[in-house]
């Protein structure tokens, strides 16, 4: 259980739902979509999603609990098996980068995604960048679930990269960004107790409001512009039926803001609910169009 719990299983609902994004883009532009290397590349999406919140884990400062009310001797029995199942599983998505050489499937713009995906795990999680705690985490969390994932997913398929890639991807990451914003809120009373560094200590209240507003209007201003860049508007506009759970976003955000009383599970629900359902909405559009 607190395994799983560790593991953050919402992420990897969310990498899955962003891979699989990816894939439907192939579907769309008529690649012929091997079941094969679909799920060798979920593996390495799943595995790789999973190591990275394992390892930022075990690299907590000592002053730190991973659990509510453990002790010294728990947290190192923990760790030390954390870090065990994390090289694990790094070990298993290697394998699955492996097979996927000898599907053919390995070529210089995979090959980049799957170091970059790597590059971005080290750099969250370990030290000495370890910039979960730097104010840098949320920025690599949303770039690896809403960018790299879909990228890799319709690489892997079409062996090539693909205007459409970012034109889809950014407003996604834009959400992602907002939505890992928003969880920060409220820890911040404990992210100051423990000095923690995260977008939020780092920015403000004032600064990081407004921010979380913008990246909201800013996505989903990218999606009805897509239209502009040449892309069927029959594709995105499903995508805009999830704009009331961004209002809801930003208003349940702004009153706390303004001083009325916190409503963390419904801002946070809500913020979930906008990035999973923005990307299952295109995800559908995409595979029936």
């Amino acid at each position: 259980m607190k395994l799983i719990r560790l593991s953050r299983p919402l992420h990897l609902l969310f990498a899955a739902l962003t891979y699989s994004l990816g894939v439907s883009i192939a579907d769309y532009l008529g690649v012929t979509i091997s079941v094969s290397v679909f799920v060798l590349g979920l593996g390495w999406a799943c595995l790789m999603q999973i190591g990275m919140n394992l390892l930022a884990e075990v690299f907590r400062p000592a002053n730190e609990p991973i659990l509510p009310e453990e002790s010294r001797a728990e947290r190192v029995y923990l760790r030390d098996r954390l870090l065990l199942v994390a090289i694990g599983l790094l070990a298993i998505a290697a394998g699955c980068a492996y097979l996927l050489f000898l599907a053919g499937r390995i070529n210089t713009a995979s090959l980049l995604l799957l170091a970059l995906s790597l590059l971005i795990v080290l750099a969250y999680s370990v030290p000495p960048l370890r910039l979960v705690r730097r104010g840098f985490g949320e920025f690599l969390l949303a770039a690896h679930i809403a960018y790299i994932f879909p990228s890799l997913g319709f690489v892997l398929q079409t062996g090539e990269f693909h205007r459409i890639l970012p034109i889809v991807s950014l407003p996604i990451t834009a959400i992602a960004l907002a939505y890992f914003l928003v969880l920060d809120f409220p820890a911040f009373a404990e992210d100051l107790k423990y000095e923690r560094v995260t977008l939020l200590t780092r920015l403000g209240w004032q600064r990081a409001v407004p921010l979380h507003h913008g990246l909201v209007l800013a996505a989903f201003a990218l999606l009805a512009a897509a239209p502009l860049f040449g892309l069927s508007f029959a594709v995105f506009w499903p995508a805009l039926l999830t704009i009331p759970f961004a209002i809801l976003e930003i208003i349940l955000l702004r009153n706390i803001a303004l001083g009325a009383p916190p409503l963390w599970k419904p801002l946070t629900v809500t913020a979930a609910a906008l990035f999973a359902l923005t990307t299952y909405l295109l995800t559908f559009s995409f595979f029936l169009r």
